[in-house]
């Protein structure tokens, strides 16, 4: 009894393992990502503080998900640290291939459709497959800004669909 309901555990998990939907050569038409830029701020100095945005599980987070975190973080940098302050860098890039099949509503809508019958599905979406503790977003920033950065990485996490961490990746004792 006990062996059964392992080996069905392990099928329930390898069915949940589904590897992700990113060939494009099946798709007749793939949805572009609506994130803008990748890198913001000062690309070219190096700073002694780095932060991050860690998601706590595995998650699926969309493309404007991502850009609307990527909006809420750069402004609040641009304007407490400046345009030159700061370097904002997204970690993450959506690839996995969101598909929908849609389904007729209304009056007759028996008649038009088939059902589950050749349910493919439209490309609708794309997004970005991050795993536990995966970084997300990095600041890089002086030593004054690090409040303004752990509010920008706030800020950015209530626009994901999941909980975050904020993790200090360099410049642990230059903050204290």
């Amino acid at each position: 009894m006990l062996d059964c309901l392992i080996e069905k555990f392990i099928f329930m998990e390898e069915l949940l393992m589904v590897r992700a939907y990113s060939r494009k050569d099946y798709i007749r038409k793939t949805p572009n990502s609506r994130i803008v830029q990748y890198d913001m701020g000062n690309l070219t100095e190096e700073f002694p503080v780095s932060v991050s945005l860690a998601v706590k599980k595995p998650v699926k987070i969309s493309h404007n998900a991502l850009e609307a975190a990527r909006i809420a973080s750069n402004r609040i940098m641009t304007r407490n640290a400046g345009r030159l302050g700061y370097h904002l860098k997204i970690r993450t890039y959506p690839h996995n291939i969101v598909r929908i099949n849609p389904m007729a509503t209304g009056a007759g809508a028996d008649r038009v459709q088939s059902g589950m019958r050749n349910a493919f599905g439209k490309a609708v979406s794309v997004e970005a497959l991050c795993e536990k503790d995966q970084k997300v977003l990095t600041i890089d920033i002086n030593p004054k800004n690090f409040l303004d950065a752990k509010l920008a990485l706030k800020r950015a996490s209530q626009k994901l669909p999941v909980s975050c961490k904020i993790v200090v990746d360099k410049g642990a004792d230059l903050i204290k």
